[in-house]
């Protein structure tokens, strides 16, 4: 809640249908990547999912020894997420093996 002089403006959470958890979800309150897989991940992504891909995309990063500004490992990156989110599942990270 937020409050601006005598008016009290209450933030408003955004709810969607997550593709991963379903219905009533907490949207994500920015659209958090340029074009049109942004606005997908807006509209279709709930905050939960987005904290999930977040994790993953460390250790995608990291293990991969990628470099966020080199343009061709920005769009590894860039597929990764597309495959995260929309096409079935993430891609393996060479040399991790869960415990």
């Amino acid at each position: 809640m937020v409050k601006f002089g005598q008016l009290i403006l209450k933030k408003m959470m955004r709810t969607i249908n997550c593709i991963k958890h379903g219905e009533d979800q907490e949207g994500i309150s920015y659209v958090p990547y340029p074009g049109e897989l942004g606005k997908r991940i807006y509209a279709e992504v709930s905050q939960k999912f987005w904290q999930e891909w977040l994790g993953y995309q460390v250790m995608f990063i990291n293990e991969n020894r990628l470099s966020p500004i080199n343009p061709k490992d920005r769009k590894r990156i860039e597929e990764a997420m597309q495959k995260f989110f929309f096409d079935g599942g993430v891609e393996p990270v060479e040399g991790y093996t869960p415990e």
